[in-house]
């Protein structure tokens, strides 16, 4: 049976069943993108490029209700967040095809001699991009736009379970006029994808993520002198400190901690609060949290629609009834019907306990109390991640310290959800090695070629 099939998870009905590639479908993915790599990067102008992509994201507009409804069906994110990620991965693409002259111009150096010097970006050839379920066309656009804008061109391999999304993005690359070969869906297996990672022909892999799925592949890029792009996972602590107005600190803490069912990498998931506001922090965020309505995510009203998956539910009550059996309080939530899990608040959690160190990614969090900036800057530390982090404070100096001393890839001051196409994306640690979105997303996978003239 082949691994790519669509799952409600509302229902556990299997939909549809998409068939894993050949050995030699895998060769002529390879070929084609290949192949189409010299007439992209140096037959089209950037002008060509950048009008390409222009239309993919007018095409995301266009289909916006049919893409939306396709990620419903696949991973149960309710309709109207589904909307907000077609609506993004559009303004994303459009974004680099607006900014193509900028991130393929040449940038001139200051040189101590005369003459004159400048790096000049040039393209690598084709890419692997491995992407993940939680985000079937956000993920793609952040990585497919920037590349083909520069003249690379894209093997994209999506989650098991996003075949008909995956189906879909293909379609409207070719649909907007994309050369055959520029823009590649494979339904691989992992051990396929190996043997492309592997493959001379492929110049780079960018991988969003796992964490065990990230060393594997970076290990195998590593062995291959690939260049590998990294975006995994997190555990972002939300910090409050001090606020006027802790009702909207708690409205844009729960729209953080539930967005995408809270299967989003860079959600907050451990909230670190002054003592002074502790306990009127976790009676208000655990009231608003229980609050969130539970179901249909085709349904208008619904805030949070089950899991991705049946064994993604199970993992999330295996994790939380552990952190009850070792000592943890359970404020509210814990049960779980099919793949739906409800909105669960942990607190007196510990460092002796296994959840003090893991990703819960659903809609669980944990709240600790801290004496204070110190003591807030420790435990949100404390991480083998640092994706994303969250600080509220009064205090203009005592934000900028947190935002230095929080050992993070981005630090959002006083705002949550606060993502913009523009913006960098990424982590450190075992959060990843690098940047999606903005101009830096586009300087990944680029020869940075350096032009002296004397």
């Amino acid at each position: 049976m082949s691994v790519y099939a669509v799952v409600n998870p509302a229902t556990g009905e299997r939909l549809a069943t998409y068939p894993t590639m050949t050995d030699a479908d895998v060769e002529t993915a390879l070929a084609a993108a290949a192949g189409a790599f010299r007439g992209w990067a140096r037959g089209a102008t950037v002008e060509e490029r950048a009008a390409l992509v222009r239309r993919v994201a007018e095409l995301h507009r266009e289909r916006r209700e049919e893409l939306a409804a396709i990620v419903v069906r696949e991973m149960g994110k309710p309709l109207a967040a589904a909307l907000g990620e077609v609506d993004f991965a559009a303004d994303i693409t459009e974004y680099y095809a607006d900014n193509a002259a900028a991130i393929t111009g040449d940038s001139p150096l200051e040189i101590l001699g005369e003459g004159t010097a400048v790096i000049r970006r040039t393209p690598l050839g084709a890419l692997l991009g491995i992407m993940p379920w939680n985000f079937p066309y956000y993920q793609v656009a952040r990585f497919a736009a920037p590349n083909l804008v520069v003249g690379n061109t894209i093997v994209l391999k999506h989650a098991p379970q996003c075949p008909e999304s995956a189906a879909a993005i293909a379609q409207i690359y070719a649909d907007a006029g994309f050369p055959e070969g520029a823009y590649v869906n494979v339904y691989a297996s992992n051990e396929q994808a190996a043997v492309m990672i592997a493959d001379s022909r492929i110049a780079g892999v960018s991988v969003t993520g796992s964490e065990r799925a990230g060393s594997a592949v970076a290990a195998l890029a590593g062995q291959n002198l690939k260049k590998v792009a990294l975006e995994l996972g997190g555990s972002d602590p939300f910090i409050v400190l001090s606020t006027d107005d802790l009702d909207t600190v708690i409205e844009g803490a729960v729209e953080a901690r539930m967005d995408n069912n809270g299967q989003s990498c860079n959600a907050p998931k451990r909230f670190i609060v002054a003592e002074d506001l502790y306990d009127a922090f976790v009676e208000k965020f655990t009231a608003a949290m229980t609050a969130c309505t539970m179901g249909d995510p085709f349904a208008e009203d619904t805030v949070l629609g089950p899991l991705s998956s049946l064994a993604a539910a199970e993992r999330l009550e295996a994790q939380v009834s552990n952190a009850v059996a070792q000592g943890a309080t359970l404020v509210a939530g814990g049960k779980r019907d099919g793949a739906f899990y409800e909105p669960t608040v942990l607190t007196d959690v510990t460092k002796d306990m296994d959840v003090y160190r893991e990703e819960l990614f659903g809609p669980a969090a944990v709240i600790y109390r801290v004496a204070g900036e110190d003591e807030a800057v420790a435990l949100a530390n404390d991480t083998t991640y640092g994706l994303g982090s969250y600080v509220y404070t009064t205090d203009p100096e005592q934000a900028d310290r947190m935002a230095s001393a929080i050992d993070a890839g981005m630090v959002y001051v006083n705002c949550v959800l606060a993502d913009s196409p523009e913006l960098p994306f990424g982590g450190v640690k075992r959060s990843g090695t690098s940047r999606e979105m903005g101009l830096l997303a586009a300087d990944e996978f680029v020869n940075k070629k350096l032009v002296r003239v004397a």
